[in-house]
């Protein structure tokens, strides 16, 4: 299976407050479709520990979480969706690409096809909050997004040295 990784760091726009992680998007090329594809990356996700998975789409309103990480990998459709918040980077995801957000990452749908779909995850299988642009920022917001710890193992890719543990732990380690 093969796979190409980018990395976008954002930072706090004064609104959301993004991280001192970067957003990892895998491009893989999976060779399945729809439910099957769906099923594959549910499992994927649960085997490294990524579980209170949700098959739907990504909101059309800016939103973050900021108790949580989370993975979203494209099952069906092709979306183009805004990380960072009003000025982040736009992004066209296609069928078997794997977002990573760190907590506090804006994230929202700007258009996408009718059968647009991903596969949700959180470390740990934590139930995230949903903190939309419109909401007042809560206090202490950027220490308490950039206090949650590194999962254990990288959604895709598990404990191996490829994904966000190694470029993660790196920056975590830099700010110590």
């Amino acid at each position: 299976m093969e796979s190409k990784a980018e990395i976008y760091n954002f930072t706090d726009d004064g609104t959301i407050p993004n991280s001192k992680y970067p957003v990892i998007v895998y491009h893989t090329r999976l060779d399945l479709e729809d439910k099957t594809a769906a099923d594959f990356l549910e499992n994927r996700f649960a085997e490294n520990g990524w579980s209170n998975a949700f098959r739907w789409r990504v909101y059309d309103f800016h939103h973050y979480h900021t108790n949580t990480h989370e993975v979203l990998g494209v099952y069906a459709g092709n979306a183009i969706l805004q990380l960072g918040g009003p000025e982040g980077e736009k992004l066209e995801v296609h069928p078997g690409d794997v977002i990573i957000l760190p907590a506090g990452t804006g994230h929202i749908s700007l258009r996408h096809t009718e059968d647009f779909a991903v596969v949700g995850a959180y470390p740990g299988g934590e139930e995230p909050d949903l903190i939309k642009l419109s909401d007042q920022r809560p206090e202490g917001v950027c220490e308490k997004v950039d206090g949650i710890p590194v999962p254990e193992n990288d959604p895709y890719f598990g404990s191996g040295p490829d994904g966000l543990l190694q470029s993660w732990t790196e920056r975590e380690n830099r700010a110590k």
